[in-house]
């Protein structure tokens, strides 16, 4: 049987101050509803429900429709969204699905985020022939960038620059791919395991703090839960 993975509504956390929580959540829906604000960092120490929340938004947000044979997620209804596995003829199957939340993990690679071109097939064969990365998964969901702080700058900028202007592009050895990377950023980091730069931290939309509650009560509801 296959593991389906759950997400916890907000209405059920309780790792953080009440006051902290309303915040968060707001925060989290607000960019939600207007993704141009720009993303949302979130700040606060281990055990704070950060991950827990924006796990949480993806299961709020409507379905939407895709391809299935399209790796870019690109949406069907809209001509200025292309695929660079199109062009699709018409009639192609269409299906609905739910958000797509994508992880970056701290050690990942430019390859990885960016995605890759494989060369020797464009070299060989005139075609670019290109692997999507987690940018490109991301397009139409949730890019959640966890301990984003502890990410390499350059990393980081890659990042804040495709959530800014939607698009990324990879270039190597004179060849190159172009695509939408439309996609709610969620960071978190934890201040005391090191600071964001401050230019990299004022391209964030917005900034919430979270603390973890410090009464007995609350914290045996989070063992509980």
């Amino acid at each position: 049987m296959p593991l389906v993975r759950s997400h916890y509504p907000f209405s059920a956390i309780v790792g953080c101050d009440a006051g902290d929580l309303d915040d968060l959540g707001l925060s989290l829906v607000l960019t939600g509803i207007a993704p141009e604000i720009g993303g949302v960092l979130v700040r606060g120490e281990k055990g704070t429900a950060k991950s827990t929340a924006a796990r949480a938004l993806a299961a709020l947000l409507p379905p939407v429709d895709v391809r299935p044979a399209d790796r870019f997620s690109t949406d069907p209804a809209d001509p200025d969204d292309p695929s660079p596995d199109g062009p699709f003829e018409p009639g192609t199957p269409v299906e609905s699905r739910p958000v797509r939340l994508v992880e970056l993990p701290v050690g990942a690679t430019e390859d990885r985020v960016l995605g890759s071109l494989h060369l020797e097939q464009a070299l060989s064969h005139g075609k670019v022939a290109y692997e999507p990365g987690l940018l490109a998964r991301a397009h139409r969901g949730i890019l959640y960038a966890d301990e984003v702080n502890l990410l390499p700058d350059h990393l980081v900028d890659l990042l804040l620059d495709a959530a800014a202007t939607g698009r990324v592009t990879v270039e190597r050895d004179g060849f190159s791919m172009e695509h939408a990377a439309r996609f709610l950023l969620v960071g978190t980091m934890n201040p005391e395991e090191g600071e964001l730069r401050p230019q990299l931290l004022d391209r964030f939309g917005l900034t919430v703090e979270v603390a973890a509650p410090r009464d007995p009560a609350p914290r045996a509801e989070v063992v509980r839960r």
